[in-house]
């Protein structure tokens, strides 16, 4: 890598992380704030609330990269033109063209850190937030019901079986539950009702306190069983995802779900496209320092900085709105998940592209 490179690589990084922690620290603080009305709640202190704030920074790293990239950028190129370094460089030979090679360069390294968040840390972290804080307020998982917005509990369809999930505890046993068993006719042949299960990862799940209801042509019959054990395709992995919005989750466990749900015929549009924006949302990274490029090629020094972090928080916006409307959207009316996800980063690069050659052509 050359002197210039290295140089311009150091300002834009630098820029970058001061921006992202800028906005960490806003955010937690915000975060900090909306806790405050759960304090009380069972054990939950403000020492928890920290911690369960602090647990979700990662999320929050893996949502706001592209924006810190996109006003980390336009700093660094504003400093650098502001001190007319930019026009040494450009009167060097620097042409526009290496100039975008090298921001996306620094833009490349960016992107394979938010994968990594968005993979390997924020999932986790996220889960572990939500357990943290369930557990100390002395809840249970109830809100998993909005999943299916049924008052009844958590839904699920095994093959031709439906369990109902009335309480699922932050260690991933369940409470109520309650299994309907179909033949290939859509008939009904069994019901079970448990107290409570556990799950043994031999043995599948170990029900207590059964009560089973099996359905014969002309007859029927009623067993109560101290313990049962139940095997069912679903796990606490599968069960762990429901804690987390698709955004959140890792392509592992969206992939897992996915075929959970097209296994048992079950629509999988909302996932599949979170699935396809996990991938593509680290690369507007890329696009970001396209967009960035043009605001400093005019070279206009008595040009305000504070002016085009303005224009960058702007844009930065208008990309984040975008980009949940088009999963959204796309869940909606059925598009193509690929095309959902990746419509916005294209617009947008598109736009960088039309600036950058309008400033070329001026």
């Amino acid at each position: 890598m050359k002197v210039y490179q290295r140089y311009i690589a150091r300002e834009v990084a630098t820029a970058v992380l001061l921006v992202l922690l800028a906005f960490l620290a806003l955010f937690a603080f915000f975060d900090l704030l909306g806790e405050v009305g759960s304090l009380g709640q069972g054990g939950y202190k403000i020492q928890h609330a920290f911690v369960y704030v602090l647990l979700r920074l990662a999320g929050r790293a893996y949502e706001l990269m592209p924006l810190a990239i996109l006003i980390g950028t336009l700093y660094a190129l504003a400093n650098l033109s502001r001190h007319s370094e930019i026009t040494v460089l450009r009167a060097s030979g620097l042409s526009t063209g290496r100039l975008l090679v090298c921001l996306c360069q620094i833009a490349a390294a960016f992107a394979v850190l938010t994968f990594l968040i968005g993979e390997y840390i924020a999932p986790p972290a996220e889960q572990a937030a939500s357990q943290l804080r369930l557990k100390e307020q002395g809840r249970t998982m109830q809100e998993l019901r909005s999943v299916r917005n049924l008052r009844s509990g958590l839904w699920v369809k095994d093959e031709r079986s439906f369990i109902n999930i009335r309480v699922l505890l932050s260690d991933k046993s369940l409470r109520g539950i309650r299994i309907f068993e179909f033949d290939e006719h859509g008939r009904l042949r069994s019901f079970t009702e448990a107290a409570e299960g556990e799950f043994a990862a031999s043995d599948g799940w170990q029900l207590t306190n059964v009560v089973r209801t099996v359905l014969r042509d002309d007859s029927a019959s009623v067993d109560k069983l101290a313990e049962m054990t139940w095997r069912s395709a679903l796990n606490p992995e599968i069960l762990a995802v429901l804690m987390l919005s698709p955004d959140r989750m890792s392509l592992r466990h969206l992939s897992a779900y996915t075929r959970h749900l097209s296994e048992n015929r079950q629509r999988t549009n909302r996932y599949d496209i979170a699935f396809w924006k996990k991938i593509v949302y680290p690369l507007a990274g890329l696009v970001m320092v396209a967009l960035a490029l043009p605001f400093s090629a005019g070279h206009h020094r008595a040009t305000g900085i504070g002016l085009q972090i303005f224009v960058g928080v702007m844009v930065g916006v208008l990309f984040h709105t975008l980009n949940g409307l088009s999963s959204n959207l796309g869940a909606i009316h059925g598009w193509s998940p690929l095309l959902s996800a990746a419509t916005p980063s294209v617009l947008f690069l598109l736009a960088a592209a039309l600036m950058i050659w309008w400033v070329e052509r001026r």
